[in-house]
């Protein structure tokens, strides 16, 4: 799904005030007796977020397995739905059956308030073991061992470089031979404006959100008690001043000329189909859009890099996926379990929706189907996901707000220069974080 990415983090803005609001109606035991038994006839209502006419196929094509195996539970499908009509939904007392959404940085809010029911009773009843699930996805779909949420697709993130371009050097392995051939690779005009990059630092680049490559310098966002962890991780100044030292090789002015001459991120002229960027980190679904878009480009993908000084972490990257779960109030919960379980576990559905919608299938099984139909490019992704080392942002009660923090520092202090005492700015992050974390319930 090309819009992943933004969709997430439109969602996670959009429900940071949701969640605890959510919480106000019904209570958040075990519901998974409640309702009519699975074997009974009975319609249940699914809402998903997918609007594209591809989109809305690709589910429906996903669910005919489901349909068949349970011909008595007629499913309702609702697309193009939000966190928030989902959230004031289930505040309201009348939610669909199941709902799901693109923003796992929301599960911490929906399990603790209880809005997403705790799935852990379906999920002992039915025998279901979750470690076909990679590690990184148990994590993003549970909150303090509340598991309201089932992973439904994801996303993995790895390195794309032009081939052309690349004049046969190998894709790099560390952030310095990653630095090293940026460098190599850039071509400038006299003024310096940048005509093609090596490789663009700045997370107000698309994909090079601090999310996606903080990941590789292997920090850790949170200290296990839950609180910020900035000021306290050195991993966090390591990839901040990699960060800074590329940026003022190319000057902060020319990043910005050349930032403000890429246009939107899923346009044909993206830079990287243009031959404007010589590597890129970026999600699985654009080896979909190099098919459709730029056919004639020559590209390879593998891991992103990772820092010097962590080398046997090299195969891991960022992860991250939709969610489904079965709300609070659900009037089937049993048929909706029935339709969570054979969704997000059954490996014919779960190919068919990667298929067309050129996401990583989101089980271990599936990773290695022979009907996965996807780009040659597109096994670096599979690897990423199901490699030990890959990570995700864990999950709070107020969303992804830690990241947003961050992500706004870099981009609106960092980058600039405006900052003089790191150490200083990252204590004083944290504080706003761990304010907010408290004001949360966290």
């Amino acid at each position: 799904m090309r819009t992943t990415t933004t969709r997430r983090l439109a969602a996670a803005l959009a429900a940071a005030g949701l969640g605890l609001a959510a919480c106000t109606a019904g209570g958040s035991g075990d519901q998974s007796d409640s309702g009519p038994k699975a074997e009974e006839a009975q319609t249940i209502e699914v809402w998903h977020g997918w609007s594209a006419p591809h989109e809305v196929k690709a589910f429906e094509d996903a669910v005919a397995g489901f349909r068949k195996i349970h011909p008595n539970i007629t499913v309702k499908l609702v697309k193009n739905q939000t966190d928030e009509r989902i959230s004031n939904a289930i505040r309201g007392g009348n939610p669909p059956d199941v709902v799901s959404s693109f923003t796992a940085d929301s599960v911490g809010q929906w399990c603790q308030s209880g809005a997403w029911q705790d799935l852990t009773p379906y999920i002992a009843k039915s025998k279901l073991d979750l470690n076909q699930f990679p590690k990184a996805v148990q994590e993003y779909t549970q909150y303090k061992g509340r598991r309201c949420a089932m992973p439904l697709l994801a996303d993995a993130y790895g390195l794309y470089y032009n081939k052309a371009l690349m004049k046969g050097e190998q894709p790099p392995r560390t952030m310095g031979q990653l630095t090293e051939l940026a460098k190599k690779l850039t071509v400038r005009d006299k003024d310096g404006t940048i005509k093609v990059a090596g490789f663009m630092p700045s997370a107000q680049y698309y994909e090079h959100q601090a999310q996606h490559l903080a990941t590789q310098f292997g920090v850790k966002w949170l200290t296990p008690d839950g609180h910020a962890n900035y000021a306290k991780d050195p991993a966090f100044r390591a990839y901040l001043q990699w960060n800074k030292s590329l940026i003022d090789w190319y000057g902060y002015a020319n990043v910005k000329r050349f930032l403000r001459s890429i246009g939107q991120e899923f346009e044909a002229s993206n830079p990287f189909a243009k031959g404007r960027v010589a590597m890129a980190v970026d999600g699985e679904w654009r080896t979909k859009f190099m098919q459709e878009e730029a056919p004639k480009v020559d590209y390879g993908t593998a891991p992103a890099p990772v820092a010097d000084d962590q080398q046997a972490r090299y195969g891991g990257g960022f992860v991250i996926g939709t969610v489904i779960g079965v709300p609070r109030g659900a009037k089937h919960a049993q048929a909706a379990w029935e339709f969570v379980n054979y969704l997000t576990t059954n490996t014919g559905a779960l190919v068919t929706f990667a298929n067309a919608l050129g996401n990583v299938p989101s089980t271990i099984p599936a990773l290695s189907s022979p009907n996965l139909t996807l780009p040659p490019q597109f096994k670096t992704f599979l690897d990423v996901f199901k490699n030990p080392n890959s990570s995700t942002t864990p999950p709070t009660p107020n969303g992804n707000d830690y990241i947003v923090k961050f992500q706004q520092f870099v981009q609106e202090e960092w980058e600039p220069g405006k900052v003089g005492d790191l150490d200083g700015a990252l204590k004083g992050l944290d504080g706003k974080v761990d304010s907010a974390l408290k004001l949360a319930g966290g």
